[in-house]
């Protein structure tokens, strides 16, 4: 009898172990987007750092709609696309999230016309947005929150020499003063 449940749990195991993995790597995909509208509710206040002001002042709050220019399409022309920039995923790549995820991860308020939002450097927000995981950093991250350690790193992932805007010279620590949007110290 014995040797009936080891010959069982062995087969059992690595079945086991293959779902586990599985439910991780989907659970990891389905973070719902929820969108520039959602995340300002909280992050728009001094105690918060005013994000959501600095976001708006700031051109990645418009990177979508400068690729509505014809400005935009004579460039991704010039780089050989046939298709309009804003529909060119080159182009959509740095200038927008959430274009090319299964609609069912968009929520409500998301709208892919805002451009580099808070979710494109941050993440999907849809498990990590309420209160209680918020002020939990290490449940926020468990919950899909991402922050990044190495800003030179993460912006080159757009500001780079694909770039048609590209400038070899770039100061990504200037470029990031004016977007810097942390939480102040104390608060």
């Amino acid at each position: 009898m014995s040797n009936k449940i080891l010959f069982i749990v062995f087969l059992l195991i690595p079945t086991f172990i293959l779902a586990q993995g599985k439910d991780t790597k989907e659970s990891a995909a389905k973070h719902a987007f929820v969108g520039v509208k959602t995340c300002g509710m909280c992050h728009k206040s001094e105690k918060q750092g005013e994000q959501l002001g600095i976001w708006e002042k700031s051109k990645h709050a418009n990177a979508y709609k400068s690729l509505e220019t014809a400005e935009a399409d004579s460039v991704a022309k010039a780089k050989g696309f046939d298709t309009p920039a804003v529909k060119t995923e080159a182009c959509l790549k740095c200038h927008a999230i959430g274009y090319n995820v299964d609609k069912s991860l968009l929520e409500k308020h998301f709208d892919v016309t805002q451009g580099v939002q808070c979710e494109t450097c941050h993440g999907a927000g849809g498990d990590y947005k309420n209160m209680k995981i918020m002020k939990d950093k290490k449940l926020a991250i468990a919950n899909g929150l991402q922050i990044h350690e190495n800003l030179k790193e993460f912006c080159t992932t757009c500001h780079n020499s694909d770039s048609p805007y590209y400038k070899k010279d770039q100061n990504i620590d200037k470029m990031w003063q004016q977007i810097k949007h942390d939480i102040p110290q104390g608060k």
